[in-house]
């Protein structure tokens, strides 16, 4: 079974939002270069919360029956990468994320903020926002 990419990069973002990742955004850079479609990037306040983020992540995609193409950083987990082919994640520490700041190298991509919404009844509902 395959996904689309935008949807890939929304599973990630869902599964890095169950484990409580910080700042998710998605960056859709499929007309800025010939890299990935999206990168989804988000932050952990430590490098365990780093480690879990990127497990889930795998797992909530594997279960869909893809696996990551390259995985780099589980080690010492200040900066895993995900890389899908289309999509490629990256989850860091926070003060990690601050020194690279991914989201100022590509500003010229389209974001997609992913947060919460809260509908009337049922509690919480996960959606992705453009901004």
């Amino acid at each position: 079974m395959s996904l689309k990419s935008r949807d890939l990069a929304l599973t990630a973002a869902a599964a890095a939002y169950n484990k409580k990742a910080l700042d998710i955004i998605i960056l859709e850079l499929g007309e800025l270069t010939v890299i990935a479609d999206y990168f989804v990037i988000c932050s952990g306040e430590s490098t365990t919360q780093v480690r879990t983020i990127a497990e889930a992540i795998e797992q909530d995609i594997a279960r869909i029956g893809i696996t990551p193409v390259g995985r780099e950083g589980i080690r010492f987990s200040h900066w895993v990468l995900l890389d899908y082919g289309d999509v490629i994640i990256h989850i860091f520490e926070k003060e990690t994320r601050a020194y690279y700041c991914l989201e100022k190298l590509w500003m010229d991509a389209k974001a997609i903020e992913y947060h919460e919404d809260k509908p009337g009844v049922g509690g919480k509902d996960k959606r992705a926002v453009h901004s």
